[in-house]
This record gives C-alpha cells, structure tokens and sequence, in this order.
C-alpha cells in the first residue's frame, strides 16, 4: 500500500510539473516573436544584417524611436485611435445596458420576437456592400463616426449582458419600486453596480476590439487625417507602403538603412498602450468567460 501511495504521488507529481513545463514552453513561444520585434527596433540595420536572428543585440539605438515621432501621421493615428476607442466603447456599454435590461423582462411584449431578430443578425448579415451603402448615404464616409456607429452594438453581447441582467433577483426590483423608483432609477442606480463585473469586462474587450480595427478603415476612409493607428502601422509594415516611406524619408536621414527598423519601432509604438493596460485587466476577462452562462 506504501509503495503504491508513493508511486502515485510522483506520478501526480511528474503530471504536475510536465504541465508546468507545458505552460513554460508555451508561453516562450508566445513571447518570442514580441522579444524579437522589441530586439529588432532597438538593433541598428547593419547589425541586423550581419545576424539577422540574434535575440539580445550587441549595439542598442534608440534612433529608430527618435524618427518614428517625427512622423505626424503617428500623432494624428493615436489621437483617432483614442477617440474611437474612448467613445466607442462607452457607447458599447451604454446600448448594452439600455437594451439588455428591458430583454431581461420576461413579460415585455414581443420579448421573443426581438431576440429572434438579435439571434438572426448573428447567423446572417446584409454582406459589406450594404453596409458601405448605408454608412455613404449616412454622409459618414471619410469620418471617425464611420468607424464608431456601425459596430455600436453586438448581439452576442448583447445576449450575453442580457442573461448576466435576467440573473439579479427580482425582490430588488420590486423593493426600489415600492420606494417610489421609476426604470430609469432602476437601471443606472441598482442593474448597473450589480453588473460592474460584465461591465469592466465587456469595456475591455469593445477597447480592444476597437484599438485593433483597422479594417473598416481602409473600408469607409480615404483620408490619412482620420486614419486610426492600426491603418497608419499597416501603411508603414507593407510593402506598398510608399506615401509613409515618402514621409520618413522627411523625418529621418537614413530611412533606406532603417526602414526594417523603423517599422519594428511602429509595431512597439502601436501595441504599447493596450499591452500595458492588458495585464492590470486581465483578471475581468477570467469573469467575462462566465458572463451569461446562467440560464433563466
């Protein structure tokens, strides 16, 4: 019996530590093309040529970072790029709210009818060219708006913040309806603290979502003044990127040498703000991965 309860804990044990090893390793991999990037920014050209898949470089510049904020198309693509993930955001939230809270009454009349329609645009769509006509004869057409209000709201949000709303006892409804208060006082003084948990998650995931889109840019803007920052990097990382090679050549002496470079340096630049946002909110998404999975 002895032998078999210590055969059993180093087989726990090897079980244990071959998942940590796992996890090691996984992570590594995950982690080392970001190494590289942040290693190709910093390393000058020529050094680069002579190893191209050295890790730690020998010689570190920061030339490359000093050239990329002489670019004013940066500038004007972080301040679209905040505006559109600032206001789109908080209109995420604000729609979710005011449309999951009435969905969550079982007695609102055509209750079924709606989320039959919500669940239908979730399995089909009116495709890309009905929405680049609707958003054009919405005269939104080279505007930051034109990039906010079609993704104002998502079903599958919006079904998930309704199941997390349906969730909170009625009794407390009832009892701030006896005390006199209206829906309204309801919903943003009783629904919205109990829903902070979905709130800060969803918040997280629309500002990412919304940080990382760039392609209803190239969709609905033709003007580099309204460019979000993902629009500008991806000018800048292509190959067909002439206008941005057109504009470094006008901000850094050497862009011919430093061009790989330089584009190493924007990825850094682009991702930075939300990479260090991300871990601090990291533990919300492990709360979002319940939301909406109680059934009514």
């Amino acid at each position: 019996m002895k032998v078999n309860s210590v055969l059993n804990k180093t087989a726990s044990s090897l079980g244990k530590y071959g998942v940590y090893l796992f996890l090691i390793l996984f992570t590594l991999m995950c982690l080392l093309p970001f190494l590289y990037v942040i290693s190709y920014s910093l390393t000058p050209y020529a050094d680069y040529l002579k190893n191209p898949t050295a890790l730690i470089p020998k010689n570190i510049t920061f030339q490359a970072y000093k050239d990329i904020f002489k670019y004013d198309l940066l500038y004007s693509g972080y301040k679209n790029t905040i505006f559109i993930t600032v206001i789109g955001t908080a209109l995420n939230i604000f729609l979710l709210l005011v449309s999951a809270y009435p969905l969550s009454k079982k007695d609102l009349k055509g209750r079924n009818i709606i989320l039959a329609m919500v669940l239908f645009t979730m399995l089909f769509s009116g495709g890309m060219i009905p929405r680049y006509y609707l958003v054009r004869n919405l005269h939104l057409i080279d505007t930051r708006w034109a990039l906010i209000l079609p993704t104002a709201i998502s079903a599958y949000n919006l079904i998930l913040m309704k199941n997390f709303v349906s969730a909170i006892p009625d009794s407390l409804e009832e009892s701030a309806m006896i005390d006199g208060a209206n829906e309204i006082i309801i919903l943003f003084k009783i629904i919205t603290p109990l829903c902070l948990p979905a709130i800060a998650s969803f918040t997280i995931m629309c500002a990412v979502a919304h940080w990382n889109n760039f392609f209803d840019a190239i969709i609905f803007t033709t003007k580099r003044s309204v460019w979000p920052l993902m629009l500008v990097l991806r000018e800048i990382v292509s190959e067909g990127g002439a206008g941005a090679a057109a504009d470094f050549a006008s901000a850094s002496n050497d862009v011919v040498t430093q061009s790989f470079t330089l584009q190493m340096a924007m990825i850094i630049a682009s991702i930075l703000p939300i990479v260090c946002i991300y871990p601090f909110m990291q533990k919300y998404f492990v709360t979002g991965l319940t939301i909406g999975g109680v059934k009514e």
